[in-house]
């Protein structure tokens, strides 16, 4: 279903086995299947959540929707899974682009779960002037996208972009973004509902770009403005930390143009 140039990232069905456990698997996925796990899924199932044969969990994998499956053989060199039905449609890929700052170990985890709740479908960091981490585990932003797509029934699981620095991004946006939007959080706006702004934007593709803790400097706040496809929005009168204006971002966004509709 689409909402503008945003795709609905949930399903319209209704919820089924919400009280299970789910787990992201990278395989295909089809009925009847037998799955056989490697060691940490394995230690995950039958010594954390202590399960056993017979009980069952839902499985996704980002492209086959989400699988009602069973242990069918809980060995604790591999346990096997059997996919028993579908209980979910796979949903469309969310086209939102989202781009932040990377934050300190903690708050940066925070930030990338909570993009993946709100309906990125491209989450990149982008290297600025006062960003405060200058190497990322990758893996370790991976999990966090996995770990928020399995505790909130998130089907299209966001891709995680390499990170990149502002001025490249800036030079490379309409060759690698084509006719995208590019909505940046302007700590230096006038303070104002940023409604309208967006509502001008309303069918086409959307990037929200997030600064790091002190704002973007005052080099990059110009190269930004002087962009034809970057639209400074304001976030409300009071400075907010930048994991916080991540989330407030991502949702007056999805709240007026995206698929909160």
């Amino acid at each position: 279903m689409a909402v503008g140039h945003f795709l609905v990232t949930r399903t319209t069905m209704p919820r089924s086995h919400k009280t299970l456990p789910r787990l992201y698997l990278e395989a295909p996925l089809a009925a009847g299947a037998l799955l056989e796990l490697g060691r940490d899924h394995t230690n995950y199932l039958l010594s954390v959540l202590r399960m056993k044969a017979a009980d069952a969990l839902v499985v996704f994998n980002g492209q086959d929707g989400a699988w009602l499956a069973k242990i069918a053989d809980d060995h604790r060199k591999g346990t096997t899974l059997e996919l028993v039905v579908q209980t979910q449609h796979q949903t469309p890929k969310s086209d939102l682009w989202f781009g932040f700052a990377p934050l300190k170990t903690g708050r940066l985890d925070y930030l990338v779960q909570k993009a993946t709740e709100m309906g990125a479908g491209v989450i990149q960091p982008v290297i600025t002037r006062y960003t405060q981490v200058s190497r990322l585990k990758a893996d370790k932003l991976h999990a966090n996208i996995i770990e928020a797509a399995e505790q909130c029934e998130v089907l299209s699981v966001p891709n995680l972009a390499e990170e990149i620095t502002l001025a490249d991004l800036i030079a490379h946006w309409q060759q690698d973004h084509g006719l995208r939007r590019l909505v940046f959080a302007d700590e230096s706006a006038p303070s104002h509902a940023p409604n309208t702004q967006l509502l001008d934007l309303e069918g086409l593709p959307i990037g929200i770009l997030v600064g790091p803790e002190g704002g973007f400097s005052d080099d990059e706040r110009a190269l930004l403005l002087a962009q034809p496809f970057v639209i400074p929005i304001s976030l409300g009168p009071r400075i907010l930390r930048a994991d916080t204006a991540a989330v407030a971002a991502l949702a007056v966004v999805q709240s007026t143009i995206g698929d909160w509709r």
